[in-house]
This record gives C-alpha cells, sequence and structure tokens, in this order.
C-alpha cells in the first residue's frame, strides 16, 4: 500500500488532539456531500423532464421526417422516392401538407397550421391515445372533410369540442396578386367540420396552432397537385432508426433532411440542455465553495500533526511525501463526501420515482403531480469525476502553502 495514502487513512479516522478537528472534518464531508446529493438530483430531475417532453413528442410526431432544404414543397412522386418506398425497413409511409392559414369560427378568429395528412397517419403515430371526447379520427367522407383541432385552438375560437357550424378556412392563393378592389378574390376558402374530438399533446406549439385534416383538402385549400411539405415513416419494430436513416440521407443526397424524433423537436430540447448545463455550473460553484471546509480542516489537522511530521522526517522523509500524506487526506475527505452525496442523491432519485413525495402543485394544473426523475449513469459519472476534480483542485495549492510555511524546519 503507499505509505502517504496509508498514513493519510490513519489521519482521517484517527482520534485528533484537539476534538473540533474531528467536528471540522464531518463537517467537511457532509457539505461535499450535499453538493454532490444535489448534483445528483438536479440533474436526475433534467433527465426527467427531458424523458417526458420525449414522450409527447413521440404520440405526435413520426420516427423519420424528410423535408427539401430549400423552398417548402416537393414531390414525392420521382423516381428517387419510389426507391426509398420499397426499402424493406419502412411500415408506413404518409404524405403531409403544412401550410399557415386564418380560421374563422363565428365572429371568432385566430391564425393556425393546416397540416393535411393520409389516411394511414393513424397508423403513423398514436394519435388515438390524444384524442379527447366523443368522435373518433375521421380526416372526410363522400360529402365533407373534418378537422381536428389542438385543444387551447379550441378555447379560443369557443367552438367546443363538437361545434355545429362548420369552420372557414382562409388562405391566399399562390402566384396570385391582391385585388385592392376586392381582396376577398385573392384568398382561397373552404370549410371543416367537427368530427367530435379534439388532440392534446399538452405542448403548446401543436395545441394552440395545428389543426388535422386531409390531404386532398389543404392540396385544394393552398393549391397545390402532388407536392407535399414532407414524407413521415413509420419503421418496422426491428430497424434501426440511425441506420435507415443515413442510409435515406444516402439516397436523398443533400437537397433533402432526414430528421428523426429529437432533430424534429432540437429547439425545446436545445434550450432544455442549456437549462441543465446552468444548472450543473451554479452547483458545480457552490461545490467549490463547500470545499473551503475541507481546506480549514487540512489547515487545522497539519497543525495539529506537527510532531507527527517531525518524526517523518527523522525517519527520512522529504518534503514531497509530506505533502502527498495531505493531498490524499484531502482527497479521501472529498471521495467520502462523494460517494455518500452519490448513494444519498440515488435513494431520494429512487423514493422520488417511487412515491413522487416533492410535488409541482399547481392543484393538478400540471401534466404531472411530481417532479420526474430519470437516472441517468453518464451523469452520476460526471457528477463523480466533477467533485473529485473540484476537490482536488481546492486543496491542492493551500496544503503546498501550509506544508512549506507551517512545517518548514
Amino acid at each position: 500500500m503507499n505509505l502517504s495514502f496509508f498514513i493519510a487513512r490513519r489521519y482521517l479516522f484517527s482520534k485528533k488532539k484537539h476534538h473540533a478537528i474531528n467536528i471540522i472534518s464531518a463537517i467537511s464531508v457532509c457539505g461535499v456531500a450535499l453538493a454532490t446529493l444535489a448534483l445528483v438530483c438536479t440533474l436526475s430531475v433534467f433527465n426527467g423532464f427531458q424523458d417526458m417532453v420525449a414522450g409527447f413528442f413521440t404520440a405526435f410526431d413520426p420516427e423519420l421526417k424528410i423535408t427539401v432544404r430549400e423552398g417548402k414543397v416537393f414531390d414525392p412522386h420521382s423516381a428517387v422516392f419510389r426507391q426509398l418506398r420499397a426499402l424493406p425497413q419502412i411500415e408506413v409511409w404518409t404524405e403531409t401538407l403544412e401550410e399557415n392559414a386564418m380560421v374563422q369560427y363565428k365572429d371568432r378568429q385566430a391564425m393556425a397550421v393546416i397540416k393535411g395528412v393520409d389516411d394511414n397517419f393513424e397508423q403513423l403515430t398514436s394519435i388515438d391515445s390524444l384524442l379527447y371526447g366523443t368522435g373518433r379520427f375521421i380526416l372526410h367522407d363522400e360529402v365533407v372533410d373534418y378537422g381536428i383541432l389542438g385543444v387551447e385552438l379550441v378555447s379560443e375560437l369557443g367552438t367546443g369540442i363538437q361545434f355545429v357550424d362548420p369552420l372557414q378556412i382562409y388562405a391566399p392563393k399562390r402566384n396570385a396578386r391582391v385585388n385592392l378592389a376586392n381582396p376577398s378574390a385573392s384568398f382561397s376558402r373552404g370549410h371543416l367540420f367537427s368530427p367530435g374530438a379534439v388532440f392534446v399533446v399538452n405542448q403548446q406549439k401543436y395545441d394552440a396552432g395545428y389543426i388535422l385534416t386531409s390531404l386532398a383538402f389543404a392540396r385544394r385549400l393552398f393549391g397545390y397537385g402532388t407536392e407535399v411539405s414532407a414524407v413521415e415513416l413509420k419503421l418496422k419494430p426491428e430497424a434501426d432508426a440511425d441506420v435507415v436513416k443515413k442510409e435515406i440521407s444516402r439516397i436523398l443526397g443533400d437537397d433533402f433532411s432526414v430528421q428523426n424524433r429529437y432533430e424534429q423537436q432540437a429547439d425545446v430540447f436545445r434550450i432544455m440542455e442549456i437549462e441543465k448545463f446552468i444548472s450543473y455550473l451554479f452547483l458545480t460553484f457552490i461545490l467549490a465553495i463547500s470545499c473551503f471546509n475541507v481546506i480549514g480542516s487540512l489547515s487545522m489537522l497539519i497543525l495539529d500533526k506537527r510532531e507527527d511530521v517531525e518524526t517523518l522526517r527523522h525517519l527520512g522523509a522529504d518534503n514531497s511525501l509530506i505533502s502527498k500524506i495531505f493531498l490524499f487526506e484531502g482527497r479521501l475527505i472529498s471521495t467520502f463526501g462523494a460517494l455518500a452525496g452519490i448513494v444519498l442523491g440515488l435513494l431520494l432519485c429512487f423514493l422520488q420515482q417511487r412515491f413522487g413525495f416533492v410535488s409541482l402543485g399547481g392543484g393538478g394544473d400540471f401534466v404531472v403531480d411530481a417532479y420526474p426523475v430519470s437516472i441517468h449513469l453518464t451523469d452520476v459519472l460526471l457528477v463523480f469525476a466533477t467533485v473529485s476534480v473540484v476537490g482536488f483542485l481546492s486543496v491542492w495549492y493551500p496544503v503546498h502553502y501550509f506544508t512549506r510555511r507551517l512545517l518548514k524546519r
């Protein structure tokens, strides 16, 4: 066993001449442990929110989405897309067309995104799990087209889940100049009826601004023929999404973008990652402050062990060995604090997952009642590495200073 480590371990657990040193050492371990616990719990809560949001997107967004890099629409019936349709990993192929339009119901108006989808859209996503009302997912029949609104858009327009009067949809005509004498002639107009259901994604982007309807209606309204704004794909269960994405990107080339679910919501997840990183920096700063207790504990221990140091010097120990002893002492305090904090943090996270005793409040206004928690091994390793590095850096200079100034012959 390393001699300096052996002596440092004895110093950590042995009784000191001054009882206050033992108390300060215990406080140092507790301070590091509490900062470590806060890091573990905070990062796990951010992971929980990310996983929760990802679950919401999974129910609405496709596994893979193909869009054009320049422009808004493209023709999905070219030879290259016929080659894509033949890929064996694809289970559902859905064409969609999205455009902004003005929606009017009686005397209320709002801007919304009209998303026209194929009839197999229900097979592409778990849309049934998002529907509320007595109706079902239906886009059109032989007579009329139907529109399924987001719940917040329903509230803004005042339609209710089952509205009697049709929605009036207005969109500017393509390649048409505005007729100042008769502005209404420059707009296409359509009507959507209620299927008796609305969708709730619990994301304002969708709930407050989207209307699902048939692809044929969207093409008529916006003046398109066979063009679409995106092709959305569902893969077979055994397919690897990353591998299929690379294959599709290779076939289509640089003119098209292929995105998975996380890339489709990159802005949301980027914001959450930034928030998580800022929280990590703040808590690391608090950890550094808590390490000042370790410095105080080491300085008092150095003074307390002056006689032992002289004995070691008489036995042949040099300043390097003595410095290593107290450096190991500081590392041991940081390590024990880190391990204790990680264990307690994981225990609290487990209890929160199991019982949800820390609630969000709000009387049921939130999607979940308690803070969601998700433990990632990489975060636990990051926390341990952070505590180890900060603990070492915080004691390195003080140890060298005190051993040179206070223990010189």
